[in-house]
C-alpha cells in the first residue's frame, strides 16, 4: 500500500538501478571559477551512456587544503558500463576540456585496487618536452603549454561497484512548483559525497522506456507518464496531475545512492503539497533486470 507523507503520497515501490564502473578525477585551477568552468565542461554531454557513452557530473568542490597542489578543485565522478569504457571518455574529455582550460591540473580522484589512465594520453601533447616525476607512489607529469604547464597524474582508480540509475519521479499539479521541488531535491543530493545527477541541473523531464516503435531506437518516451497522452494510452497518471519530473542517481557505491536517494525524498516531502507536488514514485522493470532495488518507503 502506498503512504502519505506531508500531504504526498509516496507509491509502495522501488526504483532499479544497474552496476556500473565509476572514477573520480580532482581538477584545480588557480580559482574556483576556473577549476568548475573545466569541471562543467568535461563532464558534458554525459547525461546517458546510451547516448553519450558515459554518465558524468559535478560531486563536489574542493579547498585548497583539500588538494593535491593547495589551490581550489573540483572533484568529477565519470561512469561507464565497464573500466575499459571509461578509458576513451577520460582520454577525451580532459584532452578536450582540462588541458584546454587555463591554469588547470588533474589528479586521482578516487583510491581503489584497480586503476585506470589518467595522464597517459594526455602527456603526448607535450610532443616530447613533457617529463616525468614520481612523489611516493605516483606519477605526475608535467605538460608544457602557453601558460605554463599542464600537470596530470598518471593514473586514477575505478571501482565496478558503482551504482547507475537510482531514481524518483515526482508528480504534481502545478508546473512551476514541481520543478522548484525537484531543485531542491537535486540541491539536498548534491550534499551527499560520492554521488551525482547527470541530467541537466539533475533533473530529466523527458523520463524514457527501453524499446521502440522504430527500428534503432534503445529507448523512447514513457508514454505512461506524459500528462497529454493520457485518455489516449494506458496511463499511470491521475486527472491533476500536469507534470512529471524525474531524478536520476549515479553513485560509486550502492549506500551512497541510498543516502543520496534518502535526501532527495526528503527534501520532497519537507516541502509536501504546499507547492503542487501530489505523488512520488520510481522507475523499474519488476525486479528482473538491475540488481540494485531501491524501495521508496524504506528511504522515508
Amino acid at each position: 500500500m502506498s503512504m502519505t507523507v506531508n500531504g504526498v503520497e509516496i507509491d509502495d515501490t522501488f526504483a532499479e538501478a544497474f552496476g556500473m564502473s565509476g572514477t573520480g578525477i580532482i581538477i584545480t585551477a588557480d580559482s574556483l571559477k576556473w577549476a568548475r568552468i573545466a569541471a562543467t565542461v568535461a563532464t558534458g554531454f554525459g547525461t546517458s551512456v546510451i547516448g553519450c557513452g558515459a554518465e558524468c557530473g559535478i560531486d563536489k568542490e574542493l579547498s585548497p587544503e583539500e588538494t593535491p597542489d593547495g589551490r581550489p578543485g573540483v572533484r568529477i565522478l565519470i561512469f561507464g558500463f565497464s573500466p575499459d569504457a571509461l578509458v576513451p571518455q577520460i582520454r577525451n574529455r580532459i584532452g578536450q576540456c582540462v588541458l584546454t582550460s587555463p591554469g588547470s591540473a588533474c589528479y586521482a580522484g578516487l583510491q581503489a585496487s584497480q586503476s585506470l589512465g589518467l595522464g597517459k594520453a594526455p602527456r603526448y601533447f607535450g610532443d616530447g618536452y613533457q617529463t616525468a616525476k614520481k612523489l611516493g607512489q605516483s606519477r605526475y607529469w608535467r605538460v608544457p603549454v602557453m601558460d605554463g604547464e599542464f600537470v596530470i597524474e598518471e593514473e586514477t582508480g575505478v571501482t565496478t561497484e558503482a551504482v547507475g540509475g537510482g531514481n524518483m519521479l515526482i508528480l504534481g499539479c502545478d508546473r512551476a512548483g514541481l520543478l522548484e521541488t525537484a531543485e531542491a531535491a537535486v540541491d539536498a543530493i548534491a550534499k551527499v559525497d560520492d554521488v551525482i545527477t547527470p541530467f541537466p541541473g539533475g533533473i530529466v523531464r523527458s523520463g524514457s522506456k527501453v524499446g521502440a516503435k522504430y527500428s534503432g531506437m534503445f529507448a523512447s518516451t514513457n508514454h505512461a507518464f506524459c500528462p497529454t497522452l493520457r485518455g489516449t494510452v494506458k496511463s499511470e497518471l491521475g486527472p491533476d496531475t500536469l507534470a512529471v519530473l524525474e531524478i536520476v542517481i549515479d553513485g560509486l557505491t550502492s549506500k551512497a545512492v541510498a543516502d543520496a536517494m534518502r535526501a532527495g525524498l526528503k527534501a520532497v516531502t519537507d516541502t509536501g503539497a504546499k507547492r503542487g507536488v501530489t505523488r512520488i514514485t520510481a522507475g523499474n522493470y519488476g525486479g528482473k533486470l538491475g540488481q540494485h532495488h531501491y524501495h521508496l518507503k524504506e528511504l522515508i
